[in-house]
């Protein structure tokens, strides 16, 4: 899954990871507990969308688009 992916490309860098968990409100424990939320898979790409050097990085690693990463996003949300 796309989304759970980008997550865990998220959580990688230590300090991406804190800026991310800084960003959202989110704690590990919440975050962890919410790996099947949609809302939560959808926010690691939303942290991705606004700092573009990582989305791009992101979608190279994860071998996808920087659009089929947003795409990923907007189907999670209603």
């Amino acid at each position: 899954m796309l989304p759970l992916a980008t997550l865990g490309w998220v959580l990688e860098s230590e300090e991406r990871a804190v800026r991310y968990l800084d960003l959202t409100g989110l704690d590990p424990e919440t975050l962890r507990a919410g790996l099947g939320d949609p809302a939560i898979l959808a926010s690691a790409i939303e942290f991705l969308t606004n700092y573009e050097p990582d989305l791009i990085r992101a979608a190279e690693a994860l071998a996808v688009t920087p659009e089929e990463l947003v795409a990923a996003k907007d189907a999670l949300l209603p």
